[in-house]
């Protein structure tokens, strides 16, 4: 299921997103007014601002049979942009996150994050980081890397397929199939994976081709101190590369045309 190798670049990469998220005990300040200080900081990287009020569903909280919903407060979110519209930052008052669709490799995407956290640590002085957690989302395209009639049997690796992997049954008799998995990893992280085959959405247009989806959540949970926070994301990091090349075949991984780092 996991598959050490060197690591490379794709010229043709299948990522839809790269999102990272680190949660942190609530600050009340951050909700309570407008970040002016945190946005003049990275401002230059991040020049357009936006602000939204989201709701959240109720909480169940109580024992069987005393059951009751309580409702949750508005939760305010700050959002950044690039120029381009294409790396965002989001905070809260309890997580700040950094997500882009423009992924090439980690340490580019590391780079900009260092930035921004250094930033935000300045501001706002988290005790510590209660959760770090790095999601690669893929949507492989049989038709993007001339793959098409290709089953995806020869293409994603048999754990990673459940009953999409079985030879008596022909891909198109599905009619949905979806994989959800959570698993503790060594160094304190865990995984959880959503895979299966399906379209994707992009500006409200849904794509009619069917592809095959790879969400992968890897996170590290606990009390994690600031100085020790770069750490914790290269561990992170290092489990999300291993869970992705062993989900991938080599007919996949050569289709996208690999190039050392």
């Amino acid at each position: 299921m996991f598959y050490d190798t060197d690591r490379v670049i794709y010229a043709k990469p299948q990522i839809m997103e790269v999102i990272c998220q680190l949660r942190f005990p609530r600050i009340l300040s951050i909700s309570a007014r407008e970040p002016a200080e945190f946005q003049e900081l990275i401002r230059s990287d991040f020049p357009r601002y936006s602000r939204n009020i989201e709701k959240l569903p109720p909480k169940v909280t109580g024992q069987p049979g005393a059951m009751r919903l309580e409702e949750q407060p508005n939760v305010t979110n700050y959002q950044f942009l690039s120029a381009d519209g294409r790396w965002k930052v989001n905070l809260t008052d309890a997580f700040i996150a950094l997500a882009t669709p423009a992924y090439t490799k980690w340490e580019d995407f590391a780079a900009k994050l260092d930035e921004v956290l250094a930033q935000f640590i300045s501001v706002y002085h988290p005790a510590f980081f209660e959760r770090i957690g790095l999601r690669y989302i893929n949507a492989f395209s049989r038709k993007a890397l001339d793959l098409e009639g290709v089953p995806f049997a020869d293409l994603i690796e048999p754990g990673y397929l459940g009953l999409l992997g079985e030879e008596d049954v022909q891909e198109t008799s599905f009619i949905r199939t979806l994989q959800q998995v959570e698993l503790r990893l060594s160094g304190g992280c865990q995984l959880k994976l959503s895979c299966g085959p399906g379209m994707v959405k992009r500006n409200n247009v849904e794509d009619k081709e069917i592809k095959f989806i790879l969400d992968n959540d890897i996170f590290m949970a606990g009390k994690v101190a600031l100085r020790e926070s770069t750490a914790a994301l290269n561990v992170v990091h290092t489990h999300a590369d291993r869970v992705f090349r062993g989900a991938i075949t080599n007919e996949l991984h050569n289709a996208m045309e690999p190039r050392s780092l």
